[in-house]
């Protein structure tokens, strides 16, 4: 699925926390790859990251993004998947859990259910920062395509493309990497 393709208000995201057994992981990073590539080869697929353990316990999480809810639902509904959560069972102390998503509500959504969402402010300020300085370098950057194309430099296709450099990195790149890393600033009273 190509890029112009993407509908970015209709792409889901599957978060899947494992805590695994000490003594399994080898067999559970063995799993992990296996169940990976799997997702890959189903319609719709946009990606996988895996958060590895940092320091003590064995919590991973997975985040799997769809084009589309009804992608996302085949693959959850899937037997290969079922057979591979069956498999993964016994490597884990607490089971399968995983959660749905839109993308928008996944950035600031908090990795534990006890915790409550960021303040507003807090999204708003971090989004913001986040937009600004791409709004300042990707519209030079497309300058010389501009020149040498005077037909992509027209009001309409300039911000389409502008807008298209500037979402994409901050939906699929910017945005779950700031987030985890202001984590703590976000949660915070």
């Amino acid at each position: 699925m190509s890029a112009e393709t993407i509908d970015l208000n209709s792409v889901v995201t599957l978060v899947v926390h494992h805590k695994v057994r000490c003594e399994a992981l080898p067999s559970y990073e063995a799993w992990l790859r296996r169940t990976v590539a799997a997702a890959r080869r189903q319609p719709g697929h946009l990606g996988v990251n895996v958060i590895r353990p940092d320091g003590e316990g064995a919590m991973f999480t997975t985040v799997v993004r769809f084009a589309r809810a009804g992608q996302l639902q085949a693959w959850i509904d899937s037997r290969e998947r079922a057979e591979l959560v069956a498999e993964v069972l016994p490597l884990l102390e607490e089971g399968d859990h995983p959660l749905i998503h839109n993308d928008a509500e996944f950035w600031f959504t908090p990795e534990h259910g006890n915790v409550r969402q960021p303040p507003k402010w807090k999204q708003a300020l971090l989004t913001y920062l986040v937009i600004s300085p791409l709004t300042m370098v990707i519209p030079p950057l497309w300058g010389p395509a501009f020149e040498r194309f005077p037909v992509l430099a027209g009001v309409v296709p300039s911000n389409l493309l502008v807008t298209l450099c500037i979402v994409l990195p901050v939906v699929y790149l910017i945005m779950p990497w700031v987030t985890r890393r202001c984590a703590g600033w976000l949660n915070a009273n």
